[in-house]
């Protein structure tokens, strides 16, 4: 038995960043409750997965290897996981918060007969009991929660945590799980995939995103020049995406994706509650807005108060110039 089991995500290329995110996690409070780290992979094909996962700090794996398994579906997802819990006995458990952990998380506490952390930015221990940061009034503010019954869960923010470094010598127990015929209510009968190019958003380290502000969808092509730059992801605010100026799936914010890049530069964003709650966790803002009262300057490390036709091309000349 573990006292944290995390359950991980997995994609082509085998565990996600997040998931290696959460083992970190995972390794440090360990060393202040006792007790060893468990990942849980639920899916097919998690075989080169699960060998990865003692080198990235897990002391166990339990897989729940099937076809039926193949694509989430909380009918098929649940029971599992909640027979995973029940066998581990853990003390905390700990989720990405995916699309994946935002539905499965809260409704794995609510049939363990305990309550759910969502979105934590910040993990502590204190008295045996997980304290986590998170994001509250939109953004505006950090709240400490506690779940005083067990097991605690907690969904984490992506990029909130570091990795511990990969560690070759390190091996997992491999625990195999035994699963049986899910009972569906609903099926998929397909699945379209939103296209883009370059960078995901929820992996960039930089981010630079533009709003309404910006005036047109022609914009977002000077957006584009200065993240082709920077290496970096173009996200758009709710209300340019609303406008049809730039994809919905790059929209930044509560309900678009929630960022947490090293740097996130907002164009012609206001920086409305709504907006911050994506970009919140970025650890440094640049603002540029030729409003000096626009919200977002409140938040922001740098910033630069004029029309973002007069700095975007200095701006793109100059990191141009650092990089080179």
């Amino acid at each position: 038995m573990a006292s944290i089991l995390v359950f991980g995500e997995t994609d082509d290329s085998g565990l996600t960043a997040p998931t290696l995110e959460l083992l970190g996690a995972a390794s440090r409070l360990s060393a202040d409750i006792g007790g060893g780290v468990a990942l849980a992979l639920i899916g097919s094909g998690l075989a080169d997965a699960a060998a990865a996962a003692g080198p990235a700090g897990a002391d166990s794996v339990y897989t729940a290897d099937a076809d039926s398994l193949a694509g989430y579906q909380t009918d098929s997802f649940l029971p599992v996981a909640q027979g995973i819990v029940e066998q581990d006995s853990p003390s905390v458990i700990l989720m990405s918060q995916s699309s994946i952990g935002r539905d499965l998380a809260p409704r794995l506490a609510t049939r363990l007969g305990t309550a759910a952390i969502m979105d934590a930015l910040g993990l502590e221990v204190d008295g045996g009991r997980v304290k986590a940061t998170r994001s509250c009034y939109g953004g505006n503010a950090r709240q400490v929660v506690t779940v005083q019954t067990d097991p605690q869960v907690i969904t984490v923010r992506p990029k909130s945590q570091d990795p511990i470094e990969a560690d070759a010598s390190r091996s997992a127990e491999l625990i195999a799980v035994d699963v049986a015929e899910p009972t569906l209510r609903a099926r998929t009968t397909g699945k379209e995939q939103a296209e883009s190019e370059g960078i995901r958003l929820e992996d960039a380290e930089i981010v630079v995103s533009g709003g309404r502000g910006l005036g047109g969808p022609e914009a977002f092509a000077d957006l584009e020049s200065l993240a082709g730059v920077l290496t970096a992801a173009v996200g758009s605010s709710r209300a340019a995406c609303d406008l049809g100026w730039y994809p919905p799936s790059q929209q930044v914010g509560l309900t678009g994706t929630v960022v947490s890049p090293t740097l996130y530069v907002a164009i012609a964003i206001s920086g409305a509650s709504q907006h911050m709650a994506g970009c919140g966790g970025s650890k440094n803002i640049i603002a540029i807005n030729k409003d000096p009262d626009a919200p977002i300057f409140s938040f922001s490390r740098f910033g630069i108060v004029d029309d973002y036709k007069k700095v975007l091309p200095a701006l793109e000349a100059a990191f141009a110039a650092a990089l080179d």
